[in-house]
C-alpha cells in the first residue's frame, strides 16, 4: 500500500494554443461535455491535494472563470519555457514543504493511479530528487528520451535532436510530467540556464542538473501511452474524444449495457447506466443522465440531464432535455420532448408531444400533438396532469394549469383553467356544416383557372 504524503500539483496552461485557432482557450475546449483542463482536475482531486496552482498566460480571464476557486493561478509572462512556467508558481506555494506533481492542462488523461505511482517512487529508498513519467510509444518519433536502468534510475535525458544513435533507439520518451519536492524543484530551477535555440528554461532540465549533483532521478513508466497523449489542435481533440468514446463503450459493456452499435453511441463524462439497460443506434447522452436497470434508449435519442427510471422506455427519435424524470415503466416515443418534467410510473407519452415544466401523473396518457404551453413570453409556469388522467391528442394545456385524477381532456382542446378530478373538458369552436359549398367552390375555380389559360 502507499503512504499518502501532502502534495501540490502545478498545471501547466499559458500556452496560447495557436493551432486550435480559437477564441476559447486551448485547454478549456471539451471532451466528452467537459473541459480538458476538468478532466485533468478531477484526477487530481480524487487524491487530495493540498495545493492546486494553475499557470496561465494567453486567455488568462477564461481560465480563471472556468475554475472559480477551486484552484490559485498565477500569470506566466512573457512565456519562457516550462521551467520558467513552473518557477512562477513558487510565490504560490510559497512556505509549503510538500512533494509537487507537475502536469499539462492540455494532457487531461493522466489516471490518478499514475499520479500515486510517482509521488510514491518519490518516496521510495533511493529518495530521487526528481521522478520522470515515462512512456513508449509505437513510434518514438521525436520525442526526448529517457535514458534509465532496469530500475528506473535515469542517467541522461536528452532531446531527440541532440541525442546519438544509441540513445535515439531507446523507446522511453518523456512525457513532461514530474513530482519533485517543493524545495528541490524550485531550487534546480534556479540553476536552469537558456542556452539553447529558443532562448527557453526547460523543465527536464533538473534532471540532468540533480545527476550531475549525484542525486538519483527515477522515471515511471505509464503502460498506456494514451495517458500522456496531448492535445494541441482540433484533429488531435477529435481523436481524443474518440479514444474516451472507445473506451467508455467498452467499460460499459462490460457493466452489464448493451449496446446495439457501439460505435454510433455518444457518452457524457458522468453518464450513470445500470445493468441491462439496452440502448440502439445512434443515441447521443449529454452531461447529468442516469439511466436505471431494464431501462430502453431507442435510436436516434438525445438525453442530457435526465433521470431515466427502471424499465422506462425513450424513443425512438426522443429528446430529454435538463430536469426530465422519468418514472418506473414510463414510456416516451417518437419526437417527444421533455424539459423540467417528471413523467409518472406507467405514464406515457407515445408521440409529437412537449412536456415543458409539468408533473404528469402514473398511469397518465398524453395523447399525440400534446403540448404544455409553459411560456407566457416573460415567465415559465408548471402543468399538473394528475394519475390516469387522459389527454386526447392535439390539446394544448394553457399553464399554469391541473388536469385531476382520472380526468379526460377531449381531442384538439385548448384547456387554461383547471380540470376537476373524474372530470371531462371539451374546449372546441362550434363546427359549421354549408352543404355543397365545397362542391360550388370547387366549381367556379376550375372555370376560373380553364380561363386562365386560354389568356
Amino acid at each position: 500500500m502507499s503512504t499518502r504524503h501532502e502534495f501540490a500539483a502545478i498545471v501547466l496552461a499559458a500556452g496560447k494554443g495557436t493551432r486550435m485557432k480559437s477564441d476559447l482557450h486551448k485547454v478549456l475546449h471539451p471532451i466528452a461535455g467537459r473541459p480538458m483542463l476538468h478532466h485533468l482536475m478531477a484526477s487530481v482531486d480524487a487524491l487530495g491535494p493540498a495545493k492546486k496552482v494553475v499557470v496561465v498566460g494567453a486567455g488568462r480571464e477564461q481560465l480563471e472563470q472556468a475554475l472559480g476557486d477551486s484552484a490559485r493561478t498565477c500569470l506566466q509572462e512573457p512565456q519562457m519555457g516550462t521551467g520558467h512556467a513552473v518557477q512562477q508558481a513558487e510565490g504560490a506555494l510559497e512556505g509549503f514543504t510538500g512533494d509537487v506533481l507537475v502536469l499539462y492542462g492540455d494532457v487531461p488523461f493522466v489516471k490518478g493511479e499514475t499520479m500515486q505511482a510517482m509521488l510514491d517512487r518519490l518516496h521510495a529508498e533511493d529518495a530521487p530528487k526528481v521522478v520522470v513519467l515515462g512512456f513508449e510509444p509505437e513510434d518514438a518519433l521525436a520525442y526526448g528520451r529517457v535514458i534509465a536502468d532496469e530500475d528506473g534510475r535515469i542517467r541522461k535525458m536528452v532531446e531527440f535532436k541532440d541525442a546519438d544513435e544509441a540513445e535515439r533507439a531507446c523507446t522511453l520518451c518523456n512525457s513532461g510530467l514530474m513530482a519533485a519536492r517543493a524545495d528541490d524543484i524550485f531550487a534546480l530551477l534556479r540553476r536552469v540556464g537558456n542556452d539553447n535555440a529558443q532562448g527557453e528554461y526547460y523543465l527536464p532540465d533538473i534532471v540532468n542538473i540533480a545527476i550531475a549533483d549525484g542525486d538519483t532521478c527515477a522515471a515511471v513508466t505509464t503502460a498506456d501511452p494514451g495517458e500522456v497523449a496531448g492535445i494541441n489542435s482540433r484533429a488531435e481533440l477529435a481523436a481524443a474524444e474518440a479514444l474516451w468514446q472507445a473506451e467508455q463503450r467498452e467499460h460499459w459493456m462490460a457493466e452489464g449495457v448493451t449496446l446495439k452499435a457501439p460505435e454510433t453511441v455518444f457518452f457524457s463524462f458522468d453518464t450513470e447506466l445500470a445493468p441491462d439497460v439496452t440502448i440502439e443506434p445512434n443515441v447521443v447522452f449529454g452531461p447529468g443522465v442516469k439511466v436505471a436497470r431494464g431501462a430502453h434508449i431507442k435510436s436516434f435519442s438525445h438525453i442530457e440531464g435526465a433521470d431515466v427510471g427502471e424499465g422506462a422506455q425513450v424513443g425512438p427519435f426522443a429528446r430529454l432535455r435538463p430536469g426530465t424524470v422519468m418514472g418506473k415503466d414510463s414510456f416516451v416515443g417518437n419526437f417527444v420532448e421533455m424539459k423540467k418534467a417528471v413523467l409518472g410510473e406507467g405514464a406515457k407519452a407515445s408521440h409529437l408531444t412537449y412536456l415543458g415544466d409539468a408533473e404528469v401523473g402514473a398511469g397518465a396518457n398524453i395523447g399525440a400533438g400534446t403540448i404544455t404551453c409553459n411560456y407566457d413570453g416573460y415567465f415559465k409556469h408548471r402543468t399538473e396532469i394528475g394519475p390516469r388522467a387522459f389527454i386526447g391528442s392535439n390539446s394544448a394545456l394553457i399553464a399554469p394549469v391541473r388536469i385531476g385524477a382520472d380526468a379526460i381532456v377531449a381531442a384538439g382542446s385548448a384547456v387554461s383553467r383547471d380540470v376537476a378530478d373524474g372530470e371531462m373538458r371539451m374546449v372546441r369552436g362550434e363546427q359549421l356544416v354549408k352543404p355543397g359549398w365545397a362542391d360550388r367552390f370547387h366549381d367556379a375555380m376550375k372555370k376560373k383557372k380553364a380561363a386562365a389559360r386560354k389568356d
